[in-house]
């Protein structure tokens, strides 16, 4: 199994397989148990920056539940419609961290920090584009 994950890995650049894991760690374990177990009471669900609770958190969980899946199969083909669609839904998440973290965190430091990371990542992604070719 571990040089089955070994061969895997060797597919995409390190920092691409830490979000391949993580994307098939949210489809497969986190998301399930977010929809199905997790009380509506606890459920929070943020969306361009903005948090959602209760009823409101679990009607916008599957969509997540979509993406993550989505990303799951893109990255492990390496499909070429990951390109430029993994660099533009990390863009929203930079936008969506630097919202998150002004309105609810209310530190505007920590609001450029965060969204620096993502930044980042979406860079890394705009620029993978010869990865993501047939």
């Amino acid at each position: 199994m571990f040089d089955q994950i070994k061969a895997d890995w060797a597919k995409r650049p390190w920092w691409m397989s830490l979000v391949f894991y993580f994307c098939l760690y949210m489809t497969f374990i986190y998301m399930p148990w977010d929809i199905f177990i997790k009380p509506v009471a606890v459920d929070e669900e943020v969306w361009f920056g903005y948090q959602f609770t209760g009823w409101w958190a679990k009607a916008l969980a599957p969509p997540h539940w979509l993406i993550y899946g989505a990303g799951a199969y893109g990255l492990y083909h390496m499909s070429s419609w990951m390109w430029p669609w993994a660099a533009v839904y990390v863009g929203q998440i930079v936008i969506a961290m630097f919202v998150f973290s002004w309105l609810y965190g209310g530190n505007i430091i920590a609001a450029f920090i965060v969204a620096g990371v993502f930044s980042v990542l979406m860079i890394a992604f705009w620029r993978a584009r010869p990865l993501f070719q047939p």
